[in-house]
């Protein structure tokens, strides 16, 4: 009789073999071979091309700043012999040799280069420092605007300002002593009555000097020597 639960038995034990045999064959191959990816249409994005940097850009030379002027010799800010009446803290304006002395006492004054009035702005008298300001705004006079219409009408100080880093105002006059932006002028007749000195040099006579100051402006015609003499 056949005995059909054995054969069965058999037929189940060989499939599993057949089945074990064919799941190392595929492994072996799969591991022999690379595998082909599962969802071929989800692409991996492609590697990065490296791109060479850009070549150095060198930087554009920086001009050169303006160099510093330098006043002759003979304009610098300095102690001279000078024999004086006036009292100590006198400003005596030297029109024709363009020196403003400050009177010292004993014999001797603070000597600084000037700038005075060009040809026909020239003037002379005496007057008093009535306001004293630091970086002080322009606003020219309507005779000087009648001259030079291009004058702006008002500017606020600062290191552009004409009148530069102080100013000391002279009477009811339009006129000042007063710092420039254009050293090179110190020493030349080239304002309009204004007496200019270097920022450098009208700050430090801004600090000796006082509201109520006396100022003594001397005419061209009275050149008076040189007595320019330094002591220190």
């Amino acid at each position: 009789m056949f005995n059909f639960s054995a054969f069965t038995h058999h037929s189940r034990r060989a499939a599993a073999v057949a089945v074990a045999f064919g799941t190392f064959a595929f492994a072996g191959s799969a591991s022999a071979a690379p595998q082909a990816p599962l969802f071929p249409f989800f692409l991996l994005p492609p590697p990065a091309t490296q791109v060479a940097p850009p070549p150095s850009v060198e930087a554009a030379p920086v001009p050169e700043e303006r160099s510093t002027f330098e006043l002759p010799a003979r304009l610098r800010r300095q102690i001279v012999s000078y024999p004086s009446r006036e009292a100590p803290g006198t400003v005596i304006i030297d029109t024709p040799n363009t020196y403003l002395y400050l009177v010292l006492g004993g014999g001797q004054a603070m000597r600084y280069g000037i700038g005075v009035g060009r040809d026909g702005f020239t003037w002379s008298g005496v007057q008093s420092v009535t306001k004293k300001a630091e970086w002080p705004d322009w606003t020219p006079p309507p005779e000087m605007i009648a001259r030079q219409p291009y004058l702006p009408r008002h500017m606020a100080g600062g290191p552009g300002n004409p009148l530069g880093a102080r100013a000391m105002y002279l009477g009811g006059t339009v006129y000042r002593i007063h710092g420039t932006n254009a050293p090179e002028t110190i020493g030349t007749h080239v304002s309009s009555g204004c007496i200019r000195l270097t920022n450098e040099d009208v700050s430090d006579l801004y600090s000796r000097v006082n509201v109520g100051t006396r100022v003594i402006v001397l005419p061209m015609t009275e050149r008076r020597a040189d007595l320019g003499s330094a002591v220190r």
